[in-house]
C-alpha cells in the first residue's frame, strides 16, 4: 500500500495528538497495566439477520421453523451448542472447538436503547426511542458513538484511548478505514491497510534523482522546524512520528518470520484464507504478535465484515458471510493460542440492527431492531448463552411492529461494557466511555457476566 494523502493525514493526527498530550495529566482508564489485554471489534456492516445465526433447538424451534419459512435453517444442519438449547448456522461448523473448549459465547436480544422499553412504553414515548431506529448509518454510529438520543461526534473505542497512557505507536488500531468508533477528543488511531505494505509515495532513500532529493531534504528539513514557530514546528513533529509510525508498522505486517500466518487456513482444504476479514483479522494477530516491541500492555482493534444488507436471497450471501467470518475468527483463535494470549484477547462482534423475523417476498429479510452476538476468548465464561430470546409472538409484547421486529433486552453498553470493564477500563472512567453508563449500571442493570 502506498499512504495516500488521506490515509497519512490519519497517521499525522494519531502522531500530532500523541506528542503534543504527552504532558496532558489525564485519568488513567486502564486500571491494570500489569497483565496484556486486547479487545477486538468486529462490525458486521449491513445488519446481520443473527436470528439464523442463532438458533433454539428446543420446542421453539418449530415456531421458528413455520415463522421463518424459506429462510430458515434446517434443525439437523445446526451446529449444537453443546450444553444449551441452542445452535449456529452449519457455515460456522469452524467455531464447535472454541465452543467445546469454553472460549465462545452467546449474547441474545442486544441493541441500542436508550433506556430500558416495554412495548407500551416504546409506543407512548418515542422521545425515549433511539434517534432514528433502523437506519443503517444512525444504528452504526450509535453502536460506535453510544449515545442514544444525539449526535455522536466520537466513539467509545476512541475514548478509551483518550484515558490511556500516550504510546509512540497507538495501540488503538482499525484494519478497517477511519470509523466513528476510534474517534476520541484528545488521541487517534493507527489506521492500517488489510493487505499489502506501507510505503512513502514519492519517497525513495537510495534514489539518486535530483528532483527526490530535492524533496526528500526539503521535508527532512521541515521535520525540524522549531525555528519557525510552535505551530510549524508541531506539524513538522508530528509529520515525522507519522512516517515512523508507518515504517514501524510496515516491518509488522511485511515480516516474513511471523508465526501467526500459519493459522490462518481454510480447514477443509488447507489453502490460505483470502476473504477480507480473514486478511484483517490477520493483521490484528501480527499486531498482537509484535506487541512487546510496539511496547503495548493494552491493545484495541476495529475490523469488519461487510454485506449483511440481506434483502434478498440471504440464504446463500449468509453460507458464504458466515462461512468466512467463522474461519477467519477460528483462525485468529487459533493463533492467539499459539502466542500464549488466548486468556488475554477478547474479540465480539457488533452490527447495525437485527433483522425482520418474517421473511420479505425476495427470501431476504428487512431492517430491524435487536440481534444476537458472538463472543471469543478463552477468559469467558465457559459455554454461556447470555440474555433471553425473545417471544417471538408477531405484534406481541416484544415485537416493535407487527412482523418481528424485536425491543432489545440487552442494551449495547450491558453488552460492550462488559468487555471494556473486563479490558480494564475503571470504573471512574465508565461514564466517560459510555455516556448513558448510569442508566445501565444499576438499579437491575448491569454489564453482562461475560467472563469466568
Amino acid at each position: 500500500m502506498t499512504l495516500s494523502r488521506r490515509d497519512f493525514g490519519r497517521l499525522l493526527a494519531g502522531a500530532s495528538a500523541t506528542a503534543a498530550l504527552a504532558q496532558i495529566g489525564v485519568s488513567a482508564a486502564i486500571a491494570d497495566t500489569s497483565s496484556y489485554r486486547a479487545m477486538v471489534g468486529i462490525f458486521l456492516f449491513g445488519g446481520n439477520d443473527a436470528w439464523n445465526m442463532v438458533v433454539p433447538t428446543d420446542e421453539r424451534y418449530a415456531d421458528y421453523a413455520a415463522k421463518r419459512a424459506s429462510i430458515a435453517v434446517k434443525q439437523e444442519a445446526l451446529m449444537p451448542l453443546t450444553g444449551t438449547a441452542f445452535g449456529l448456522h452449519p457455515a460456522m461448523a469452524p467455531l464447535k472447538s472454541a465452543w467445546d473448549e469454553g472460549a465462545l459465547s452467546v449474547v441474545l436480544n442486544t441493541g441500542t436503547l436508550f433506556q430500558p422499553l416495554t412495548k407500551t412504553i416504546y409506543q407512548s414515548r418515542p422521545d425515549l426511542r433511539p434517534l432514528n431506529l433502523m437506519s443503517h448509518e444512525d444504528q452504526q454510529n450509535e453502536w460506535q458513538g453510544m449515545r442514544m438520543r444525539e449526535k455522536n461526534l466520537d466513539g467509545f473505542m476512541g475514548r478509551i484511548l483518550d484515558r490511556a497512557e500516550a504510546a509512540e505507536i497507538p495501540p488503538l488500531v482499525s484494519i478497517a478505514g477511519s470509523q466513528l468508533a476510534l474517534l476520541g477528543s484528545r488521541k487517534s488511531p493507527l489506521i492500517l491497510p488489510s493487505s499489502g505494505g506501507i510505503s512513502r509515495a514519492g519517497y525513495n532513500a537510495a534514489s539518486t534523482d535530483a528532483a527526490v532529493i530535492a524533496r526528500q531534504q526539503a521535508l527532512n528539513a521541515f521535520s525540524d522546524a522549531s525555528a519557525f514557530g510552535a505551530v510549524t514546528d508541531f506539524t513538522g513533529r508530528g509529520m515525522s512520528s507519522a512516517y515512523a509510525q508507518a515504517a514501524t508498522a510496515n516491518t509488522i505486517v511485511t515480516s516474513t518470520t511471523s508465526v501467526v500466518d500459519q493459522y490462518f487456513k481454510n480447514p477443509n482444504t488447507g489453502a490460505t484464507l483470502t476473504s477480507e476479514i480473514s486478511r484483517q483479522l490477520l493483521r490484528a494477530a501480527r499486531m498482537i504478535e509484535a506487541r512487546n516491541t510496539l511496547g503495548h500492555a493494552k491493545q484495541t482493534f476495529f475490523v469488519s465484515q461487510g454485506g449483511y444488507d440481506t434483502h434478498n436471497g440471504q440464504a446463500a450471501s449468509h453460507n458464504s458471510l458466515y462461512a468466512d467470518l467463522a474461519m477467519a475468527l477460528a483462525g485468529f483463535y487459533a493463533a492467539m493460542k499459539a502466542l500464549g494470549v488466548a486468556n488475554n484477547v477478547t474479540a465480539f462482534t457488533m452490527s447495525d440492527f437485527g433483522r425482520v423475523y418474517k421473511p420479505n417476498a425476495n427470501a431476504g429479510t428487512d431492517h430491524a431492531w435487536g440481534s444476537n452476538h458472538l463472543v471469543l476468548g478463552s477468559a469467558l465464561a465457559s459455554r454461556k448463552v447470555h440474555g433471553r430470546y425473545p417471544d417471538t409472538t408477531y405484534g406481541g409484547a416484544e415485537d416493535a411492529y407487527n412482523d418481528g421486529r424485536w425491543i432489545p433486552s440487552i442494551a449495547v453498553e450491558e453488552y460492550v461494557g462488559a468487555i471494556a470493564q473486563w479490558y480494564g477500563v475503571s470504573p471512574a472512567d465508565m461514564p466517560y466511555v459510555f455516556p448513558n453508563w448510569a442508566t445501565w449500571n444499576g438499579g437491575g442493570r448491569g454489564p453482562v457476566p461475560l467472563f469466568g
